[in-house]
C-alpha cells in the first residue's frame, strides 16, 4: 500500500504514476484472443465444443448441455429462500424504474422554411449479455445488463455464461427469469463473445454485446467493436473514498475492501485531510481483511494497489479526483455538496456518510456497469441508450428545397462534387 502526502516533494510524480497505472491485460492476451476469435469465426459450433471442454470441462453434446431453458430459470427463482427472492425482486424493480426514466424522446418538427426534421429512436434487434462464471458469477450484474436492454425494447436477449463442470449458478438463473432473458447459452470466455458477434449454427448473431468478464472477455469485446456494438472495455474495479476524520474508520475500511475483494488488480484509494484517521483506517483494513472469506484477493489488491493520500484541505481532493476519474467515488464528509459540485469525472458518485458504494451495486437503481481506467473522462455507465440507436429524418417539399437548395449547391461545387450539386439543381425551379 502506498502512502502519500500532498506536501511530499515528489508528490506530483508519485500521484501521476498512480493515475497512469492501467492494471490491465498485456499484449499476450490480445494475441490469444485474436486466435480464439479466428477459430470461432472459421469453425463455429465445433470450436465452441472444443474450447468449452478444454476450459470449462463441460461437454456440449445434447441440447440441454448447450442451453438453459426458461422453465429451469423460473424453477430457480421459485426455489430461492423468500428473503433472497424478495431482495432480488426489489433490486429488479428499482433498476427497472430508474432506467425507464432514461428512455429518450423522438423529435418531429417543421422549421421556418418548411423543412420537416427530426429523429426516431429504436432498439437494436438483438443483444448479447456476457455473465461471468466462477468467482464473478453475480446475479446483480445480469439484472444491471438485461433490464436496460428490455426497457429499451430489445426483442431478443441472449446470455452467454460459462458453466464449469456443468455447474449452473441458480441465482443467475433466477435473475434471468426476473429480467426476461430469452436465451442462455452455456459457453464462456472470449469464444462466447465471438459466437455472439459472428453467429454460429446454434447461436444467432447479435447487434450489441455488454457485460463484465475477465481480461480475455474484455479483449474480445475490444477486438470485435465495429462488428458489434459494445458497452465498454472494462478493466479492474476501483474506488476512491474522500473522507474526513469524523467518520467511523471501520465503515471506510469496509468501503475500501468492498472493491479490493473483487480482483487482485482492483484499486482502492482513500483521500483524507486527517493523518491520524488515515492510520486508523489502514489498521482496520488489516483487521477486517483477515476475517473475510475473500481475504487472499482483498489483501493482495490492497497491498499491491491500495493508496492513502493525505491532503491539507478537502478542497484539494477535487483536482485529484478529477485526475483519477475513478469508477466509484464516495464523498464521506460533513458537507459533500462543494466536492460533488467540483467533481467532473466519475463513473458514479455516492454522497454522504450513509451512501456506501455497495448499495449502488445492488438496489439503488443506477447502473453499476461503469467506466474504469480513467475512461469516466469521456464515457458513462451502461444505460438504455447502449441498446438503442437514433435515425434522423428529413422531409422537404418543392418550396423548402428552393429555399435551402442553392446554398447546398454552392457548397457541393466548392468541394468539387458536381454530382451532389446536380442532384439538387435538377429539382429546382
Amino acid at each position: 500500500m502506498q502512502r502519500l502526502s500532498i506536501n511530499d516533494a515528489d508528490f506530483d510524480l508519485k500521484f501521476r504514476r498512480i493515475v497512469e497505472d492501467r492494471r490491465e491485460s498485456d499484449g499476450d492476451v490480445a494475441g490469444q484472443v485474436s486466435s480464439i476469435l479466428r477459430d470461432v469465426r472459421s469453425r463455429g459450433d465445433a470450436a465452441l465444443v472444443d474450447m468449452t471442454q478444454r476450459f470449462d470441462q463441460h461437454s456440449l453434446s445434447g441440447d440441454d448441455d448447450w442451453s438453459v431453458s426458461a422453465e429451469q430459470c423460473k424453477a430457480a427463482f421459485d426455489d430461492l429462500e423468500a428473503s433472497l427472492r424478495d431482495a432480488l425482486q426489489l433490486a429488479a424493480d428499482r433498476i427497472r424504474t430508474y432506467h425507464e426514466a432514461q428512455l429518450p424522446e423522438d423529435r418531429d418538427y417543421t422549421d421556418e422554411v418548411g423543412v420537416r426534421l427530426g429523429a426516431r429512436w429504436q432498439a437494436v434487434d438483438a443483444a448479447g449479455l456476457y455473465v461471468p462464471g466462477g468467482r464473478a458469477a453475480y446475479p446483480s450484474s445480469l439484472l444491471m445488463n438485461a433490464i436496460p436492454a428490455k426497457v429499451a425494447g430489445v426483442e431478443r436477449l441472449a446470455v452467454a455464461t460459462p458453466t464449469p463442470k456443468g455447474t449452473v449458478n441458480p441465482l443467475v438463473l433466477a435473475a434471468a427469469h426476473l429480467a426476461g432473458v430469452d436465451e442462455i447459452w452455456r459457453v464462456g470466455g472470449a469464444q462466447a463473445v465471438g459466437a455472439l458477434a459472428y453467429g454460429t449454427d446454434r447461436i444467432k448473431r447479435v447487434d450489441v454485446i455488454t457485460g463484465p468478464g475477465n481480461a480475455y472477455v474484455a479483449e474480445a469485446k475490444r477486438q470485435l467493436f465495429g462488428v458489434v456494438g459494445i458497452d465498454m472495455v472494462a478493466g479492474p474495479s476501483e474506488i476512491l473514498v474522500i473522507a474526513d476524520g469524523q467518520n467511523n474508520p471501520d465503515w471506510i475500511a469496509a468501503d475500501l475492501l468492498s472493491q479490493a475483494e473483487h480482483d487482485p488488480n482492483a484499486q482502492s484509494i482513500l483521500i483524507t485531510d486527517d493523518e491520524g484517521f488515515s492510520r486508523q483506517v489502514a489498521d482496520r483494513i488489516d483487521v477486517q481483511a483477515a476475517m473475510l472469506s475473500t481475504s487472499a484477493v482483498a489483501q493482495q489488491s490492497w497491498q499491491d494497489h491500495g493508496v492513502i493520500v493525505v491532503v491539507d484541505t478537502l478542497e484539494q481532493s477535487i483536482a485529484l479526483a478529477n485526475e483519477l476519474a475513478a469508477e466509484h467515488v464516495e464523498l464521506a464528509v460533513e458537507n459533500p455538496t462543494p466536492l460533488f459540485d467540483g467533481i467532473r469525472h466519475a463513473g458514479s458518485i455516492f454522497i454522504g456518510r450513509y451512501a456506501p458504494e455497495a448499495i449502488g451495486d445492488y438496489v439503488a437503481g443506477p447502473n453499476h456497469v461503469l467506466p474504469t481506467g480513467r475512461r469516466a473522462r469521456f464515457s458513462s455507465g451502461l444505460s438504455v441508450l447502449d441498446f438503442m440507436k437514433r435515425s434522423s429524418f428529413i422531409e422537404l417539399d418543392e418550396t423548402a428545397l428552393n429555399a435551402i437548395g442553392p446554398a447546398a449547391m454552392a457548397l457541393a461545387e466548392a468541394e468539387g462534387l458536381p454530382a451532389h450539386a446536380k442532384s439538387i439543381e435538377s429539382r429546382l425551379k
